[in-house]
């Protein structure tokens, strides 16, 4: 094996990849802190300006609080790349010492991450309960040495993966945009959007994932000026998806993307692959070598470099307070689309599957275990909670796979609000308008302060669902913003509309020199 081989203990890999995961789901890589940071000084759109605001006070709290940024702690990707001299000490396969890995990560007792993966996919669809299994990519490289970027995808952006194959002479970035423009909000912007192009299907996909986990360096590139036609796709891209005007959260607002990353292979000539993947506001990843000298040493980063924001930045005497215990249909009726509100009082949670469990036994005439008359509830499934936690992180999931039970819920229940995160369907607008109950969102990525709010939780049905059972939340001052009034305004409609003429106008203006 000559002088340069090296032995890597098969543990040192599971121990390294349980402490990146842990890691990784309270510290935001601080290039993105700062881009994030510069996109909230120049933002001009104050529901924007807020959520993200509130993405960057969540991100300093889940750092000193050591406690996941998001609720979704992700699936977890892995890139290895094993130095050919290397030689692996363990019996275990190399997949299955990253798996020991995150299982570790997420069973941990003092930070447990929420375990999403699910086996059986077609069938039964069982949670493992400890994460795993991971998608593991392996490469074979020259060197004695283990390079792992690892990173832990949320459901939310990970569904917004989108592929074609385009005609060799068709424009890629009109392909980008296009899309882009059809994708919602429902992958959590401000992030990335990762392009990859060429080789094949599963190629093109492998260069987009991959290349999301280089460093943010949209503004040097900006400033130096493109060297190669892939960085010019990147600014194009830069400039023409932020000219949509989504905005953070989509609500409009100047930023959708803080950076783009764009990766190309070799193709056949017949041929043009083109995947795009986003990356949410969580943006969770790290690189790290392993040289056959122990595990990983992690050094936290400088928490004094994220921005001092605070709640009393976030909310300002224009808020409207809500007490939740003593709703009517006339307040919510007169709750206005963009309005930021502050929510006090008890309300439901209710994802997925108790929404199908829900309709499931109204369906059958069977009574409910919860009454939903007259109450406001919240798609989310929160972290475990730990030490003295009253619940563990607890943003909201895409609301969308909640429309096609919303009609049904809506009619048969008596609710009052809906909760949650990004755009509804047509459909569900339609039901919101029907039975004047309106629809709120909170900010994607603000998981840990919006816990905060939260000052008790119990579980009142479905326990058997783990982090998707319906509790009880009481609540003081959550902040919400209103997204769909029971008029069918939706600001997700309304706010990147607004803000793309704008920023066209001003483009306009630029250009003739006013």
């Amino acid at each position: 094996m000559g002088n340069r081989s090296r032995i890597i203990a098969g543990t040192d890999i599971s121990r390294s990849v349980a402490d990146a995961l842990q890691y990784i789901s309270y510290y935001h890589p601080p290039d993105y802190v700062r881009s994030l940071s510069q996109a909230y000084a120049r933002e001009q759109s104050p529901s924007a300006k807020n959520a993200i605001g509130q993405i960057l006070l969540n991100s300093r709290m889940a750092g000193f609080g050591r406690r996941p940024i998001c609720q979704d702690t992700g699936l977890v990707v892995v890139f290895a790349k094993v130095g050919m001299e290397v030689r692996i000490k363990s019996a275990a396969s190399f997949a299955d010492l990253v798996n020991r890995g995150v299982r570790q990560a997420y069973l941990d007792p003092d930070n447990p991450l929420r375990p999403s993966i699910v086996s059986d996919p077609l069938g039964r669809r069982l949670n493992t309960r400890d994460n795993t299994p991971a998608v593991v990519h392996v490469d074979l490289v020259p060197g004695n040495q283990i390079e792992i970027t690892i990173a832990a995808k949320g459901g939310g952006s990970e569904n917004k993966a989108r592929f074609t194959t385009l005609n060799p002479s068709a424009s890629v970035a009109d392909w980008v945009v296009d899309t882009v423009s059809t994708l919602g909000c429902g992958w959590c912007p401000p992030g990335l959007i990762s392009v990859g192009i060429g080789g094949s299907a599963e190629k093109a996909m492998l260069l987009a994932k991959e290349a999301m986990n280089e460093p943010i360096d949209m503004s040097e590139l900006a400033a130096r000026g493109p060297s190669s036609a892939e960085e010019e796709l990147r600014i194009e891209l830069y400039e023409r998806i932020n000219g949509l005007g989504i905005g953070a959260q989509g609500l409009g607002g100047l930023t959708t993307v803080v950076d783009v990353k764009v990766a190309t292979y070799p193709t056949h000539a017949a041929s043009k692959p083109v995947a795009l993947i986003p990356q949410c506001a969580a943006n969770r990843h790290l690189t790290f070598a392993l040289d056959g000298t122990g595990p990983v040493q992690l050094q936290p980063p400088d928490l004094s470099e994220w921005p001092q924001i605070g709640n009393e930045d976030l909310h300002t005497a224009d808020v409207r307070r809500v007490s939740l215990d003593a709703l009517t249909k006339e307040e919510t009726a007169s709750w206005r689309c963009g309005e930021t509100l502050l929510l006090s009082g008890k309300m439901l949670t209710g994802r997925d599957a108790a929404h199908k469990r829900i309709v499931e036994l109204i369906d059958a005439g069977e009574r409910l275990p919860v009454d939903l008359r007259g109450r406001v509830i919240y798609y989310v499934g929160p972290v475990r909670a730990v030490r003295d936690e009253v619940v563990g992180p607890a943003g909201p999931t895409t609301s969308s796979r909640m429309d096609s039970f919303t009609e049904k819920l809506l009619a048969e229940t008596g609710l009052f609000a809906m909760v949650g995160k990004a755009e509804r369907s047509p459909a569900a607008i339609e039901s919101i308008v029907r039975h004047k109950t309106p629809y709120l969102i909170a900010v994607g990525g603000a998981a840990y302060l919006i816990s905060k709010s939260i000052k008790t939780a119990r579980i009142v049905a479905f326990e058997d669902l783990g982090m998707e059972a319906i509790y009880e939340f009481e609540v003081q001052d959550m902040p919400v913003i209103m997204a769909v009034d029971v008029e069918g305004t939706s600001i997700h409609n309304s706010g990147p509309l607004e803000w793309r003429k704008r920023m066209a106008a001003d483009t306009i203006a630029r250009n003739i020199g006013v």
